[in-house]
């Protein structure tokens, strides 16, 4: 549960050796890969929640890459960009780079934040979000850090707020636990896809039917193991 094993931010161990994740993103050049294949479908719901959302929205998108996924939609959909605000947060200087140029030349009001998103520290000032994007850590985390960050969601969100996970079919398979830990936490399930275009890549929507928590700074959330 959440609150159980959290531990402060000062005094962490360092985090181990990571990937690199400038060239991990080159995946999304080949559209037979199972990294696109869960591109496609998280945009697809994006887009499928900007058509049901009318009105200004505010989009946060933790661990965001290079903003593939909520870019790719708003470059496609130039009418909804003056009512899409919000924040990115990547830790990696270069994908944050490569998403701020985007969004500048897209014109959008959405901030490119070169923070770790695995501290509550990070998301102060950013929230709350309509829609929270967690698309592409579950993969990399333990399952503790992963129930920890699906309680934790909550303080992220605005009230009936939508969150969009993903988390590839890696042993173990945490999928049925993420889904009972959002239940658990006060979202209920808007679809959940499976083996995605034939790929072990799932996909979740999830919207929050509890009210919404405020934001407890100090706190780690999760530390990417690859």
């Amino acid at each position: 549960m959440y609150g159980h094993g959290m531990n402060d931010v000062e005094g962490m161990p360092e985090q181990p050796r990571l990937r690199d994740y400038v060239a991990w993103h080159r995946a999304y050049d080949d559209p037979a890969s199972s990294l696109s294949a869960r591109l496609r479908q998280v945009q697809g719901h994006i887009a499928d929640w900007l058509d049901r959302t009318p009105g200004a929205v505010r989009v946060l998108s933790a661990c965001a890459g290079q903003g593939h996924d909520i870019l790719g939609v708003l470059e496609e959909r130039p009418s909804d960009r003056a009512r899409v605000s919000g924040a990115l947060v990547e830790l990696d200087p270069t994908n944050a780079a490569i998403a701020r140029a985007r969004t500048a030349r897209l014109g959008l009001d959405i901030s490119v934040l070169e923070r770790d998103a695995g501290t509550t520290d990070s998301y102060i000032g950013l929230v709350p979000a309509d829609l929270v994007l967690l698309s592409g850590i579950m993969g990399n985390i333990t399952a503790e850090d992963i129930e920890r960050l699906v309680h934790v969601s909550r303080q992220l969100c605005a009230p009936g707020a939508t969150v969009i996970w993903t988390r590839g079919a890696q042993e173990p398979d945490l999928g049925p636990d993420i889904r009972c830990w959002f239940a658990e936490t006060g979202f209920g399930e808007v679809s959940c896809d499976e083996w995605i275009e034939g790929t072990g890549m799932r996909v979740g929507v999830e919207r929050l039917d509890a009210d919404p928590e405020p934001l407890v700074p100090g706190h780690r959330i999760f530390t990417f193991t690859r």
